[in-house]
């Protein structure tokens, strides 16, 4: 049995749903003292102008918070707007009205705890693109297990992951910016719909 730990992350990048495919057992880091500006309460989808970057507000932790304390902020109607990005960017797209049911509960109700948001919205995703790692969160801190791929997998930088090699496939703003890898996981679902898998496939070393 083969196993990773991951950071939580709201609608994750292609490469961190490579981990889910790839390993049998995924952890999910709880206790950490959460770190600002990662894919924990960021994605990036493809807009009619190219990346945009969307952000789930959270209430300001107290020094050294664990990930699983942080409340999602209710602060600048989010849901709303992250809701009509998502249907702007992919109401052209194969498989968005197909998907979009599944999703609008996400935006229309409210979770108090970013790790349980992040969470479920996972395990939606795992189960759509047909997914089955065991998923569980830590109970206890470490600070260098195996497969460790909390701060490889990051917005703000690049870290080498040999275990990661981004396959193109169809985008719908592909003729105007041309492919761009690595979006969030919403990206291929929508773009692909159940074949995304192959792409997850393919991606993964």
């Amino acid at each position: 049995m083969t196993t990773c730990i991951l950071s939580t992350a709201y609608l994750a990048p292609v490469q961190y749903y490579c981990k889910l495919y790839r390993y049998d057992t995924v952890q999910i880091e709880a206790l950490e003292s959460y770190p600002k500006q990662t894919y924990r309460n960021r994605c990036v989808i493809a807009g009619a102008n190219g990346p945009l970057t969307l952000s789930i507000p959270v209430e300001k932790p107290l020094p050294g918070a664990p990930t699983c304390d942080i409340r999602i902020s209710e602060h600048g109607n989010w849901r709303h707007l992250h809701w009509n990005a998502l249907c702007s960017a992919y109401n052209g797209s194969p498989f968005f009205e197909y998907y979009a049911d599944d999703f609008f509960p996400f935006y229309k109700n409210r979770y108090d705890y970013l790790l349980d948001y992040n969470e479920a919205l996972c395990r939606l995703i795992c189960e759509l693109l047909d997914l089955s790692p065991s998923i569980r969160r830590t109970t206890v801190y470490q600070s260098s297990p195996p497969n460790d791929f909390r701060e490889i997998i990051h917005p703000r930088h690049e870290h080498p992951d040999d275990s990661f090699r981004p396959q193109p496939y169809y985008q719908v703003f592909s003729s105007r910016h041309g492919f761009i890898p690595n979006l969030s996981i919403v990206d291929l679902l929508f773009n692909l719909g159940p074949e995304g898998l192959v792409v997850l496939h393919d991606s993964s070393c």
